[in-house]
């Protein structure tokens, strides 16, 4: 994307090749009433080497974003949504965007220089790569996301046409995906709204025939508000079973729900779980559509390796839901940590 090269100049520059070109991943932003933090992202992300276009994807900011983008960074494309989105923010950006690999950001996270050359590169030579889960490091420190080791850590191991370790979970804000494997899968399901979202894009994904691995050679930056996060836990779960309802063989997914339902006699977060659930499942039932058999045996892979490590005491890795390792481990990030940011897609109910 040119931004402000006219008349004279124009021409002037025609006449020099462009050592560095358009960079072929552009960046996804999807914010909700954080303009400081929003702004604080934006920098980092066009200080960058690589030069990547960013999209703004606005899910209707009741404060000054839109100005304070238009003031402060005007080369900045912005997609003004008229009611909040949710996680489909992200995929009105895809569709918006042309650039061949999408870089995802959150407005309180940035890719680290050099990232997304790296992720280019291993969409170029792998083909069948649908979705690359980066390597985060949280906060002025950067320490170390737990995140990390688990995805490193996953069963499925390794492919010969694929790089890294191939998962069935990332987190939204440290992801890079091929824009035709993302559109090609439908991108975030409508029916979540926000929250542990992640996973069930893996699934289609993989479905689909598309690679999802974690490639630690690729770096995001992620600076969390530190605030409570009240009522994300039932979000979590409430998306957790609905993405089990959504693609899940039965026996499975009855099993989780009664496990809720167990719960839910004592603990209101999984009370007000299992409600959303319950309000949602028509619309679930008219949408399921099971995994594939070669896809399912991976699901059900991370599920044993999940509950090993809860026998042996490792349990705390997956977050507050206990649930499903590293096939849900964007739904595992959201409960471990009280950090994602919230107002970027939050503060609308479906």
């Amino acid at each position: 994307m040119n931004h402000g090269v006219h008349g004279t100049a124009a021409l002037r520059d025609r006449t020099r090749p462009d050592p560095v070109g358009p960079a072929p991943v552009g960046v996804v932003i999807a914010t909700r009433d954080r303009s400081a933090s929003l702004a604080v992202t934006v920098r980092n992300l066009l200080a960058l080497p690589e030069r990547p276009e960013v999209l703004v994807v606005d899910n209707a900011s009741t404060d000054d974003t839109r100005a304070m983008l238009a003031r402060d960074f005007p080369q900045v494309r912005v997609l003004a949504l008229p009611a909040n989105r949710g996680a489909l923010a992200r995929t009105h950006g895809v569709r918006a965007l042309r650039t061949p690999y999408v870089a995802f950001s959150d407005d309180d996270s940035w890719w680290a220089p050099g990232a997304l050359s790296t992720a280019a590169r291993h969409f170029e030579r792998h083909r069948r790569l649908g979705l690359l889960a980066a390597r985060t490091l949280v906060g002025p420190a950067d320490t170390a996301d737990p995140l990390n080791d688990l995805l490193a850590r996953s069963p499925l191991g390794t492919a010969t046409d694929l790089p890294g370790t191939q998962v069935l979970g990332f987190l939204g804000c440290a992801a890079v995906a091929r824009r035709e494997a993302y559109l090609d899968a439908g991108g975030y399901h409508p029916l979540l709204f926000f929250g542990a979202e992640e996973t069930l894009l893996a699934y289609d994904l993989a479905a689909r025939g598309w690679g999802v691995t974690h490639c630690p050679d690729v770096t995001a930056h992620h600076h969390p508000d530190p605030g409570p996060r009240t009522g994300r836990s039932a979000v979590v779960r409430r998306n957790e079973l609905l993405t089990a309802w959504l693609r899940r063989p039965l026996p499975h997914t009855l099993a989780r729900t009664r496990a809720l339902a167990a719960e839910a006699r004592r603990d209101p977060s999984a009370r007000q779980a299992l409600r959303e659930t319950l309000l949602r499942l028509p619309a679930a039932l008219r949408a399921r559509r099971p995994l594939p058999p070669h896809v399912e045996r991976a699901a059900r892979l991370l599920d044993e390796a999940a509950e090993a490590a809860g026998a042996d005491g490792a349990a705390g890795a997956t977050g507050a839901t206990g649930t499903a390792g590293a096939a849900e481990a964007a739904g595992a990030a959201e409960s471990a940590q009280a950090d994602r940011p919230a107002a970027a897609t939050d503060g609308a109910t479906p």
